[in-house]
This record gives C-alpha cells, structure tokens and sequence, in this order.
C-alpha cells in the first residue's frame, strides 16, 4: 500500500499493482462461489474467509482505520479491481446487486476488515450491495436516486441501529467528473463549535425521520442528542433534510453546526477505482448537484454498510441475518 495526504484530515491509501491484480484475482475466485448469490448466508460465509488472503497490506489498513479512523472519520482507498465490460448505469428506483461482480465482492470483502456486512430491509429490499445512481424523475430527492445537491447527513439517523461504516464505491464517474462527496467529522467541528451551541447539541432536543429510501418508515420517536458519548471525542447524529430541532435553541445550534458543516468539509471527487469508506459513527457526508443525461454513463457508486459489532442488533435481524428490521 502506498499512503498519501498523511497529513490531511483524510487518509488515502493505494493499492500498488501487484496487490491490485491479487485482490482482483481474490475477487474473481469469491464471486464464482455458491453462484455468485451476494445476499445468501454461504457467499457472506465465503467472502468472511476469503478476507484473510487479502494483501496484507490492504488488511492492515482497514484494520487500523477499524481501530481509529482519524482527524477525518474517512479513508480514501484507490485503484481497488472493477469489472470489464461494466453494463450501463441502471436507471430504474431502488437499484441492486444480488449476483456477484468483481466489484461487489470487493466491497463484500473489505466489509469483513472493518465488521460484518449489513441492510436494512425497508431500504432497497435490504440488499447487501446497492447501486447509488440519479433516476429519472427523481432529481430532487434528498437521497441516494437523486441528483441535486445532498445535505450533510449520518446514514439512517433516525435509526437505533445506524450503520458503523458506510463503504461507497466508485465504478463510473459523472460525465463532466464535477460530482463530489462532501465530509464532516466531529473532530474537525469540536474546536468550532461555540460553548452554547455544544451544550445544546449534547442535549435530546431533536427528532430525526427517517429517510425517503425507507419508503415512509416511522423516524425517531424519542429526541435525541446530535452529539453524544465522549465530549473530547462524540458521536454525530444528524440529518440536515430531517432532523428537526425542538426549541429555539435548538435551533439556533443547528444553524451553527450547518455553517461550520459547510465551511470545513471535504469534498472527493470520486474515479472510477476509488472505495471511500465514512465512519458513520463521527462522520456526515452529502454530495453536490451534478447533471445526469440518463444515456448508459451516468455516476454509478455502489454502496454497502458495515456494522462493527453485529451482536448489538441481534433483536433487530430475523434468523441472526445481515438485514435489519425497521
């Protein structure tokens, strides 16, 4: 692996050619295996196994974002394998993957270095890999079939079992290559943040629903605190399109946390080859506005979520599966 902006808030890790031919061979050997069915307990099983003749270097990597993911609360992988011959950009609502290509068990795989994979059923029929693409009479949708600017946001906030890591892979870039995906951590806001405006945030004077993808689930039903846990070191629950403050200075908190989310985030303009991995738990992201022409070569990100300790929403997975419940 080779490393750059060491420095920066976000890690950036290469993978060299030798190790992008090995794991591309990896690839090619797990997606074979119990018919290339993603979603079946067997194939999760496989790739579980087959993680661990990754590149050595690739494994340490994930398991030292594992353990601490940085200033930035991201990793920046580049030059994992893609498939040849990639299809055209699917332009159907609720997009998935269900047979296994090169690049969905990549994702599959670098999932177990970080956890265990993992879907929510109401979001996309709960596949475990999902494609990520604007859909025709669905630019304005503040989610992922959208193509106007995305609002910072926590994956599933409303949710009692976010996700720990969101994982979105890039296989085709937008036509005029301007999209971008947007990043905020905590640790970059802390030394921001006004005292009132923290105190405030500490507090459970918000209420998040849940997102669009969800297809009318119920949000959150109790408030909850935008930052919790450590105050040297929070946690982040928030989404700009859905959390609702519940008193003035709530309010007014959030007012401020949205100007610093603009003024000091990030912003990655994916390429085809490039994994960036969000530690959901520290971590919002968003995406500016980009134009689909709906043509076959449309921005395509194929997404999976990594929970980090699976055994914590063992009430919420039917049989001990990947999927959660709503």
């Amino acid at each position: 692996m080779r490393y750059e902006n060491n420095d920066g808030p976000l890690t950036v890790a290469i993978l060299e050619s030798k190790e992008n031919r090995e794991f591309g061979s990896l690839c090619r050997k797990v997606r074979a295996l119990h018919d290339g069915d993603i979603d079946s307990p067997e194939w999760v099983a496989s790739a579980r196994t087959a993680w661990e003749d990754a590149p050595a270097g690739l494994r340490r990597t994930l398991r030292e974002f594992r353990r601490d993911s940085g200033p930035g609360g991201a990793l920046l992988l580049r030059n994992l394998p893609l498939d040849e011959n990639l299809p055209a950009t699917p332009t159907e609502d609720n997009s998935v993957l269900r047979k296994a290509t090169v690049s969905a068990t990549a994702l599959m795989l670098v999932a177990h270095g970080l956890g265990d994979p993992a879907a929510f059923r109401p979001e996309k029929a709960g596949a475990l890999v999902q494609n990520v693409v604007p859909v025709p009479g669905r630019e304005d949708v503040q989610g992922n079939a959208g193509s106007v600017h995305l609002t910072f946001h926590t994956e599933n906030a409303f949710h009692p079992h976010r996700p720990d890591f969101v994982k979105l892979l890039c296989v085709r870039s937008d036509h005029e290559k301007i999209a971008e995906l947007r990043l905020v951590c905590s640790r970059q806001l802390l030394p921001k943040l006004s005292e009132e405006a923290l105190e405030v945030l500490r507090s459970p004077r918000f209420v998040t629903a849940a997102p669009p993808s969800f297809g009318g689930a119920s949000g959150a039903a109790e408030p909850h605190a935008v930052l919790s846990g450590d105050p040297a070191d929070p946690d982040l629950r928030i989404d700009e399109a859905a959390t609702v403050p519940l008193d003035g200075d709530a309010e007014a908190a959030l007012r401020e946390l949205s100007k610093w989310f603009e003024d000091l985030h990030m912003a990655i303009r994916l390429r085809p080859g490039d994994l960036a991995i969000v530690d959901n738990r520290v971590t919002v992201h968003g995406r500016s506005a980009f134009t689909p022409r709906y043509d076959g070569r449309d921005r395509w990100l194929q997404r999976t979520f990594v929970l980090a300790d699976l055994r914590r929403s063992r009430s919420h997975r039917a049989g001990d599966g990947y999927v959660v419940s709503a």
